[in-house]
């Protein structure tokens, strides 16, 4: 009851009595001109065009002499020279408390069928950052659930992480394994262009009764516009900065970065800016750069927002624009590999190609030592994996070899078991494996070793 009052009072709070209204001039593709608005509308206000179908959203993109660029949420069907616009001024999001456990929409609209009510403070969907010099360092190491986080790539509270990864390697598997395992109050989910089918699995099946305790989603499916989906993970950022400020640890996820990106495309082309970065204009660096910003650890008594951002790469390409700009302004970055993914190990993560810059602080010199150590071996392994399959390696010819031969198998499963006793246990069973390695594989290892990696 009192969540209701609260939103009631809240909608009353923001009501305009009085709205500058135009008339559509003109109808250009997918832009509408208005004319009557050019004095009293801003870049990104949000209009409605009153239509005989209904009301239709948009947001200003460009404002001339006496014209004003109107991008509508869906198509312009119905459209007709002289319809009324009303601008509704820029656009804000109210979140509260309530909204854990629930599926909204890019404005903070439910999506799963039940009345959900806006919070008392209503906030811009651009928010600055915290300024650098007043934030505080990033926090302790966190559990996740999974072995190769608490030991290899540890996250820390604060941290920034990309994930990148191709389609079908497993990229959703694992941010919800992240958003079920990961030490967090709140976990904030942006969903991005997927497909209204793939979300209802991901909230009914992936997470669960159990992951939506303390979840909120916030979903644009694929046949939304360019606006909303631009826009979903600037409001997933502004509902995780809402609980930041109340001294929560946030964990935030976006999937992904490169459909934001694909959206922010769309919208940047309509309003007259021309692409660079193969296809994508300019500002794309900015946007994304500025949302990355927007995460990481709070200042004075505020909590930290740590987050994950994924990324599709296509043929495993990390140098093309949107993985580059992510990549440099992250803490670390998980590479996933299709042929790690097509042998069946999952979470599929090239360890060697992965890095969390959290290290060495995250983790104690004898830590630091075992997976320095995990590196070699798996380097080692890695460079002599041609000849081992062929059999043209034989066993005493090189020691680091012979030992990562020994340990490649268990390592290999270690990198995807999960992790119940935490980054402690974790680390004690690394320990182990890597003492029994340090004899080598023993008489007709190598053999054996050659064995498994031809079947």
């Amino acid at each position: 009851m009192d969540d209701e009052i609260t939103g009631l009072r809240a909608r009353i709070s923001q009501m305009q009595p009085v709205r500058a209204v135009g008339r559509v001039h003109s109808v250009d593709g997918t832009t509408i001109w208005v004319r009557g608005l050019s004095h009293s509308a801003s870049i990104g206000d949000r209009l409605r065009l009153l239509r005989p179908e209904g009301p239709l959203g948009g947001e200003v993109l460009r404002i001339n002499d006496d014209l004003v660029a109107m991008l509508p949420d869906e198509a312009a069907d119905g459209v007709s020279k002289g319809d009324r616009v009303a601008v509704l001024g820029p656009p804000t999001l109210a979140p509260c408390d309530s909204w854990i456990g629930r599926v909204v929409d890019a404005y903070g609209r439910p999506l799963d069928g039940a009345p959900l009510g806006p919070g008392e403070k209503p906030r811009p969907f651009r928010a600055s950052p915290p300024p650098a010099a007043a934030r505080h360092s990033m926090g302790h190491r966190l559990a996740t659930g999974l072995a190769v986080f608490d030991t290899l790539l540890p996250v820390v509270q604060g941290q920034r992480i990309g994930l990148f990864a191709g389609s079908g390697v497993g990229k959703s598997r694992l941010l919800a394994s992240l958003a079920q395992g990961m030490q967090a109050d709140v976990v904030v989910l942006a969903l991005v262009g997927e497909r209204g089918r793939e979300v209802l699995d991901f909230v009914n099946t992936v997470l669960g009764p159990e992951g939506m305790k303390r979840s909120i989603v916030v979903a644009a499916t694929s046949d939304r516009s360019p606006l909303e989906r631009r826009r979903c993970p600037l409001a997933a950022m502004t509902i995780a900065e809402h609980f930041r400020d109340q001294g929560k640890h946030v964990l935030y996820l976006a999937d992904s970065i490169t459909r934001f990106a694909e959206a922010h495309r769309e919208v940047a082309i309509a309003a007259g800016e021309l692409p660079a970065l193969r296809g994508h204009p300019p500002s794309v660096a900015h946007q994304i750069m500025r949302l990355a910003e927007r995460a990481g650890p709070g200042m004075g008594d505020t909590g930290d927002i740590t987050a994950v951002f994924s990324v599709l790469v296509a043929g495993s390409d990390m140098d093309e624009p949107i993985a580059d700009i992510l990549r440099g302004v992250l803490d670390g970055h998980v590479v996933m590999d299709r042929k790690i993914a097509e042998r069946g190990r999952f979470p599929a993560i090239d360890l060697l190609r992965s890095v969390s810059r959290s290290l060495p602080e995250a983790a104690s010199a004898s830590e630091n030592e075992l997976i320095q150590k995990v590196r070699q071996l798996l380097g080692a392994y890695a460079q002599s994996e041609t000849m081992i399959r062929a059999g043209l390696y034989r066993e005493g010819e090189d020691p680091i070899l012979d030992q990562a031969i020994g340990v490649w198998a268990e390592l290999d499963a270690f990198l995807a078991e999960p992790s119940p006793n935490g980054p402690e246990g974790a680390f004690r069973k690394l320990d182990l494996l890597l003492k029994r390695a340090k004899a080598g594989p023993g008489r007709g290892g190598v053999r054996v070793q050659q064995q498994r990696a031809r079947s």
